[in-house]
C-alpha cells in the first residue's frame, strides 16, 4: 500500500499516543541531558566501577552461553510439539518473563540455597554452596534471560516450517545430520539475535541477582547492583553506570529491531 493511500490516525488517538511517547522517553532524555558528561571518564575508570563492569561482562557472557547451550534445543523441541505437556513446559519456561525478579531470586534460593531442594544435596555432597558466589550471579542472570532465547528460537522454527527438514529426511539424512546441516544454518540469524538479547537481559538483571547472590564488591556486585549502591552515596557514579546500561540496551534494540517487528520470523 502506498504512503498516500494509508488512513490517517484519528486525532482522538494522537493525544494519548503522544502522552505515552513522552512518558517513556522523558526519563531517558533526562538521564542523557543531566548526566555528568565532563566527569564521565573519571567516574567510569574508578576501581570499583571497573570491577563491576568486568564482573558484569563476564557473568553476562557466561549466562548467554548457557542460554545458547540449553535454549536452542529447548526452543526447537517446543516448536515441534503442540501436546499438552509441551504447552505446560512452554508456560513454565516463559514465567520468568513476567515474574517479579525478586520472586525469581527467592525461588532460586529455595532451589539452590544451602537448605534448598537441590542445594541441600549439593552441600551435603561437596560442602559447597551456590548463593552469594559469582556462580549465583550467572544462574540468576540465566534464569531471567533464558526465556528470550527459547521464545526467539521457537518463533523462528514455527515461521520457517519443517519442509526443508522433511525433505532432508526423505533423502536419507538422520535427525542429527538434518539438524546440523539444515536447521542450524536456517536458525543462524535468530540464534544470534537470541544470544544478544539474552546477554543484554543478563547484563541488566538486578532483583534476582541481589536476592540470590547478594551485592558483594568483586564477587557478586554487577553493574545494576553497583548502580543501586552508588545511588545512595555517589549519584554521579550511579548515573554514569546507568548510561552504560542504557547505551547497551538501545544498541541491542536498534541492531535487532527487525527480530520483533511485525511480519518478521523470530517472534
Amino acid at each position: 500500500m502506498s504512503r498516500r493511500g494509508r488512513t490517517r490516525p484519528p486525532l482522538a488517538l494522537v493525544g494519548p499516543a503522544a502522552l505515552g511517547i513522552a512518558f517513556l522517553t522523558i526519563p531517558l532524555l533526562a538521564m542523557v541531558f543531566l548526566a555528568p558528561w565532563r566527569d564521565l571518564p573519571r567516574l567510569l575508570s574508578s576501581p570499583h566501577v571497573v570491577q563491576a563492569l568486568r564482573l558484569s561482562l563476564l557473568t553476562a557472557t557466561l549466562s548467554a552461553a548457557l542460554c545458547l547451550l540449553v535454549g536452542v534445543p529447548l526452543g526447537w523441541l517446543l516448536s515441534r510439539s503442540n501436546s499438552r505437556a509441551s504447552r505446560v513446559i512452554r508456560a513454565l519456561v516463559t514465567v520468568p518473563l513476567v515474574l517479579p525478579p525478586v520472586v525469581g531470586g527467592v525461588a532460586l534460593l529455595l532451589a539452590y540455597g544451602r537448605t534448598g531442594l537441590v542445594g541441600r544435596q549439593l552441600y551435603a555432597a561437596t560442602g559447597w554452596q551456590i548463593p552469594f558466589t559469582t556462580v549465583a550471579v550467572v544462574l540468576a542472570q540465566t534464569f531471567v534471560a533464558l526465556p528470550f532465547m527459547v521464545v526467539t528460537i521457537e518463533g523462528a522454527m514455527r515461521a520457517a516450517g519443517e519442509q526443508l527438514v522433511e525433505a532432508a529426511s526423505t533423502l536419507g539424512a538422520s535427525g542429527w545430520f538434518a539438524f546440523r546441516t539444515v536447521t542450524l544454518p536456517l536458525l543462524g540469524p535468530s540464534i544470534a539475535a537470541g544470544a544478544v538479547l539474552s546477554w543484554a537481559r543478563a547484563l541488566g538483571e538486578f532483583g534476582a541477582t541481589v536476592t540470590f547472590a547478594g551485592n558483594l564488591p568483586g564477587v557478586t556486585q554487577a553493574m545494576p547492583s553497583a548502580v543501586y549502591r552508588a545511588f545512595e552515596s555517589d549519584p554521579p557514579t550511579a548515573v554514569a553506570l546507568s548510561l552504560v546500561l542504557l547505551l547497551v540496551s538501545v544498541t541491542v534494540l536498534i541492531a535487532f529491531r527487525d527480530r520483533w517487528r511485525p511480519g518478521t520470523t523470530s517472534w
